[in-house]
């Protein structure tokens, strides 16, 4: 199980967005939200390359950048990881707090039930 920084999450999220991009684009998309210049960027990227994380193309030139995890697949291991480590696993308990402290509109809460009409909760 990999668990992921903030900081990764920001890196990912924005190979995810792009679906892989040369290092001075990946600056560029990042600076606004971290203030990151390019040796910050290009540091990350290399070191979550060691990590598995992100697979670099250096045979291409200049060498492209690409997420080596499917973003799917990440949400859900944070999900299951948040919902057992802050809520013991009560998926229900968890849903009535981000409801109470949080609005949904009209068209989630029509998709929301649903989605538990199809479980037959």
């Amino acid at each position: 199980m990999i668990r992921l920084s903030e900081r990764e999450w920001t890196v990912l999220g924005a190979l995810w967005e792009t679906g892989g991009a040369e290092l001075g684009v990946l600056v560029e998309m990042l600076r606004p939200d971290t203030g990151w210049n390019r040796n910050t960027v290009l540091t990350y990227l290399t070191r979550m390359e060691g990590k598995g994380l992100v697979c670099i193309d250096k045979q291409s030139n200049p060498h492209l950048y690409r997420a080596a995890l499917d973003r799917g697949a990440c949400q859900a291991q944070e999900r299951h990881s948040f919902l057992h480590r802050v809520y013991q696993g009560a998926a229900g308990d968890m849903i009535t707090a981000f409801l109470k402290e949080e609005p949904i509109s009209r068209e989630e809460r029509e998709k929301l039930r649903r989605l538990l009409d199809e479980m037959e909760v």
